[in-house]
């Protein structure tokens, strides 16, 4: 006895004796979810340089590791932090600067808006964005009229929600030189009484992008750490930035280098020849805080607008069908030289037949590749035929806001059988095996608590539709919280670093104002981020 004794008090005293690791942070009484393979859950992570060091429970990782500061989460519930795998981040700061037109209920508001704006902070080009004609009484496009008779001689511009449109004026037809001949595939001047009305859909946006000013540097940065600001608010440690052009890219990196910008940024480089001339030459460019290795392409425009690609007319205006923005055969020779350098397509892609001419032209340039994770950004009117393709490798990276937006007004533009294959996340999910979920901000809002709501409920902040928007295609919470975590990161080709919470990855986490798993549904938008921190480090 005296043996056994004297043993298990030399196993205690060396216990005792053996000292803890340093390490900078310890998070204990937490309800963390890890979102690992098996989704499991702890109670307490460790940080050191910025990674997670262990995951556990709170005794053992007290007793094993010395922090230089430990936080008491009072059994708060821990997520990965979220990642947003489509938005505008840059142009979600710019918009910080002009006229928000976002949620008027009427054309005469925008002209409010817009009048008011322009009093307080005078410009000599008027810039504005967020109209929607389908949340107004009247759901025709508005007409330059008014804005004329206000701002004769100031050039106005003001842009759908979506992107995919502008309401601009006499001035600004004139300065871009758009007249009722002028004429551009894959979009539109719409005319009235054979004069441009002021709306302009798709291509033609261009030549308006021609006269508005650029943007200066000090502005750029603003508008970055604006962004930066809202997201973190928000709990958002990485987003997929869903075309940049080089200019931007290149000062991306260099505020993240001199620590003026922290935000994780997946950059997809916008399909300009500058851009794909450079960037697929140079290769990948990959830091801690930047990922530059995906094309971003448009295929076709959006749905709100009329402007998606259908394959059949669209069942509210007879005999029209929508309009590839990108022609056909541009998209697969894009394809072929994509397929042909390490980088990835992303390809905007709203229509049925927008999404099978993108993913006949995957198929053809990707055949005997392995593992290229190349992606349909918002895949949201599909045929029923065609979500096969969706099972050989390709990601569906859709927005779940989307359809709850649109719900009021999808059948009208599709018809009741081609609904049915809108914005069908859980069957894309079942061919693709994962989905990468964002917000598509700012043509959303860009809290991802709305993407989880309207991802599991499928409804409205009214609780409308009673019972769910075509809730065969919800999406369980777990799916959700993977599709904002770590089947983003994967889509990312970054899982083995962010994602989920475990050891040897980024210690980028998010301390919720409730548990997001097991609280009721309509409570998931109110939920806020009360702590969110990027590699160790506290952002919020």
């Amino acid at each position: 006895m005296k043996k056994y004794h004297l043993g298990f008090f030399l196993i205690c005293v060396l216990v005792a004796c053996t000292p803890k690791e340093e390490v900078d942070l310890l998070v204990h009484n937490a309800n963390i979810y890890t979102v690992d393979d098996e989704f499991s859950k702890a109670a307490a992570l460790v940080v050191k340089d910025g990674l997670i060091v262990s995951v556990g429970s709170s005794e053992e990782l007290q007793q094993k590791y010395n922090a230089k500061e430990n936080l008491d989460a009072q059994s708060k519930t821990i997520v990965p932090g979220l990642i947003d795998a489509h938005c505008h981040f840059y142009n979600l700061g710019l918009d910080q600067q002009i006229v928000d037109l976002v949620g008027t209920k009427s054309f005469d508001e925008v002209i409010e808006k817009v009048i008011d704006f322009q009093k307080e902070r005078p410009s000599n080009f008027i810039q504005g964005r967020g109209w929607d004609q389908n949340d107004w009484d009247v759901k025709q496009f508005p007409t330059k009229k008014q804005l004329d008779e206000l701002f004769p001689d100031t050039p106005v511009v003001l842009q759908r929600v979506d992107g995919h449109a502008y309401l601009v004026n006499q001035k600004a037809l004139d300065l871009a030189g758009i007249d009722e001949h002028t004429k551009m595939d894959g979009g539109e001047v719409i005319l009235e009484g054979g004069k441009p009305s002021g709306v302009l859909v798709d291509n033609p946006m261009a030549l308006i992008d021609n006269i508005i000013p650029q943007p200066q540097r000090a502005e750029q940065i603003q508008a970055l750490k604006d962004a930066e600001s809202l997201c973190f608010n928000y709990g958002l440690t990485t987003v997929n930035d869903a075309g940049l052009h080089k200019s931007t890219i290149e000062l991306i990196d260099s505020l993240h280098q001199t620590g003026d910008l922290s935000m994780r940024i997946y950059a997809m480089i916008s399909n300009t020849q500058e851009n794909i001339d450079h960037y697929l030459q140079a290769g990948i460019l990959k830091t801690d805080r930047l990922n530059v290795r995906s094309v971003k392409v448009y295929g076709d425009g959006a749905l709100g607008s009329r402007g998606a690609a259908l394959k059949a007319p669209y069942s509210d205006q007879h005999g029209h069908f929508g309009a590839m923005v990108t022609p056909v055969d541009q998209i697969e020779a894009l394809a072929a030289r994509i397929a042909a350098s390490d980088y990835q397509m992303n390809t905007h892609a709203i229509g049925d037949s927008a999404n099978i001419v993108v993913l006949r032209a995957y198929k053809k340039s990707l055949d005997g590749t392995k593992d290229r994770r190349w992606k349909v950004e918002h895949a949201q009117v599909v045929s029923e035929e065609d979500f096969e393709y969706f099972a050989e490798g390709v990601i569906p990276s859709v927005q779940p806001t989307h359809a709850t937006s649109d719900m009021y007004w999808a059948e009208d533009r599709l018809g009741p059988e081609r609904v049915q294959g809108a914005y069908a996340f859980k069957k894309l999910l079942e061919k693709a095996g994962i989905v990468a979920l964002g917000t598509d901000f700012p043509v959303e809002r860009v809290s991802p608590f709305l993407t989880f709501y309207a991802a599991v409920a499928r409804q409205d902040l009214d609780q409308y539709p009673e019972g769910g928007f075509q809730m065969k295609d919800a999406l369980s919470r777990e799916e959700t919280l993977r599709g904002m975590t770590i089947w983003a990161a994967y889509s990312n080709f970054e899982e083995n670093e962010k994602g989920s919470l475990e050891p040897g990855k980024f210690a980028d986490f998010v301390i919720l104002s409730n548990d997001i798993m097991t609280i009721s549904a309509e409570e998931i938008p109110n939920l806020q981020a009360e702590q969110v921190f990027l590699g160790g480090k506290r952002v919020k």
